[in-house]
């Protein structure tokens, strides 16, 4: 479902828990975003680290509300503020026979309420003092992004990445690859590009808050992706571009330096011999 552009049409996450008979007064918003504290990517994302993640939270007071209602609507980041529907749990009430000094523990169990919407619900996070968790009155009001449809595509691994071009505009696009886009876009690491036509590599590298989703966008959208080499072919040639193929050598969580991404970065370039007969100008 788009985005409707019509404001007096917008629906609203209000909407979708009236619509599931959910009071919002009883409703609990988490937002996660990928941390090495925490959730390193979306691959560690897995249904046992979620619920162990999402259970444990701070015994100080804070955002986390000292009485947390029934439901809680567990959202993972992607872009920008926008968030998905991981998750639904029904809280059962702390498990005071755990509690720590620093941590309370909840028993929090997975429930089969918004089933249906789960990692097909996006939602746009509001920028606010709450940042990470909402009481659902006012998280009723975060508008509603897409509701994609409900044919996914499975992400097949980092190691198992194998994109043409057209591939690639099509994953940017298209709500079946929701999950290689969160899988893409919680890495760091580096990239092979190679030319179909001629054999030639290129080995690039994403790093800091880019991740490899959002510098293989820029490949999407102009062809070279700022390039130098791949310019140059793109100016002989508009079609160049449909002879890429795109693939991961290594992949790094969030907590990776830029000196160790350099460095693989410089490895790869001279074991493939990027830069003497490749597209590596330097």
């Amino acid at each position: 479902m788009p985005t409707n552009p019509d404001p007096s049409f917008a629906l609203s996450l209000g909407d979708i828990l009236r619509s599931a008979g959910l009071d919002p007064a009883e409703v609990l918003l988490i937002r996660h975003t990928y941390n090495p504290d925490g959730i390193g990517t979306r691959v560690e994302a897995t249904p046992e680290r979620l619920r162990a993640y999402t259970r444990e939270q701070s015994a100080r007071p804070g955002k986390f509300p000292a009485s947390p209602p029934r439901w809680w609507l567990i959202f993972l980041a992607e872009t920008g503020r926008r968030c998905r529907l991981a998750m639904v749990y029904e809280n059962h009430g702390e498990a005071t026979g755990e509690r720590t000094d620093e941590h309370r523990y909840y028993d929090v169990r997975e429930s089969g309420v918004l089933a249906s919407l789960c990692d097909r619900l996006l939602i746009e996070w509001t920028r606010d003092t709450v940042n990470w968790a909402k009481r659902g009155a006012l998280g009723s009001r975060l508008p509603v992004v897409e509701i994609a449809d409900p044919h996914v595509l499975e992400f097949p691994g980092y190691e198992r990445v194998l994109l043409t071009y057209e591939e690639l505009q099509r994953l940017l696009a298209d709500s079946a690859y929701v999950r290689w886009r969160a899988a893409l876009g919680s890495v760091q690491g580096i990239y092979l590009i190679a030319d179909t036509a001629t054999g030639k590599l290129y080995v690039g590298k994403a790093d800091g808050g880019e991740r490899i989703l959002g510098r293989w966008a820029a490949y999407a959208r102009d062809g070279h992706g700022g390039n130098v080499a791949m310019r140059e072919l793109l100016d002989l040639d508009p079609a160049q571009p449909r002879r890429y193929l795109f693939s991961l050598l290594h992949v790094y969580g969030p907590q990776a330096t830029q000196a160790e991404i350099d460095a693989a970065e410089s490895h790869f370039k001279d074991a493939l011999l990027t830069r003497r007969f490749g597209l590596n100008r330097n």
